[in-house]
C-alpha cells in the first residue's frame, strides 16, 4: 500500500528553504508515530534535510528509498532512479514523505493519504501539487488545536 503522508498549511504551502516553515510538536510525533520503523520514499532533498536534523544519528524509519537522478550514492539507502517502475512494482507499505517532486510523481499511486491540515498560513517557497481530494474518502479525523489529521482511502472505481 502506497500511503503519502505530509502537513500543508491554508495555501497548500510545505516547505520554507529546504525545511519545514512551522515547528508543531503534535505534528512532528504524528508523523514519528507512522512512519518509525516503515520504508519511506523520499527525495534526494528531503533526505539531506533530514540527515542535518538527525546530524549523525540514524534516521528512524526502516527501508530507505532515495529517488535520484543524480550519480551520487546513498550508504544507508536503496537509490531510486524511475519513480513510476518503482511504484507500480511496489507490492509492500510503503511511505513516501517529500518531497513535491516525488509527491507530484506519487500521487498517482497513492492508496491514502495521511494530510495534517494546518488552519493557520506561514510563509515559505514550496507548495504541494495541485490533485484532486473528490478522489478519496476521509477515513479518520482528528482535531487538535489549529492542526487537522486527516487519513483519505482512495476511492476504488
Amino acid at each position: 500500500m502506497i500511503k503519502l503522508i505530509w502537513a500543508m498549511d491554508q495555501n497548500w504551502l510545505i516547505g520554507k528553504g529546504n525545511q519545514l516553515p512551522w515547528h508543531y510538536k503534535k505534528d512532528l510525533a504524528y508523523f514519528k508515530e507512522k512512519t518509525k520503523g516503515q520504508p519511506v520514499l523520499m527525495g534526494d532533498m528531503t533526505y539531506d534535510s533530514l540527515k542535518s536534523y538527525y546530524k549523525e544519528k540514524p534516521l528512524p524509519f526502516g527501508q530507505l528509498y532515495i529517488a535520484s537522478v543524480t550519480d551520487r550514492e546513498f550508504p544507508d539507502a536503496i537509490k531510486v532512479t524511475n519513480i513510476d517502475a518503482f511504484l507500480s512494482t511496489h507490492k509492500d507499505d510503503l511511505f513516501v514523505i517529500g518531497g513535491k517532486t516525488i509527491y507530484r510523481l506519487s500521487l498517482p499511486y497513492a492508496d491514502q493519504l495521511y494530510i495534517t491540515f494546518i488552519d493557520k498560513s506561514h510563509e515559505g517557497d514550496v507548495y504541494f501539487p495541485t490533485f484532486d481530494l473528490t478522489q478519496y474518502k476521509l477515513i479518520q479525523e482528528d482535531k487538535v488545536d489549529e492542526l487537522r489529521f486527516c487519513v483519505y482511502e482512495k476511492v476504488k472505481p
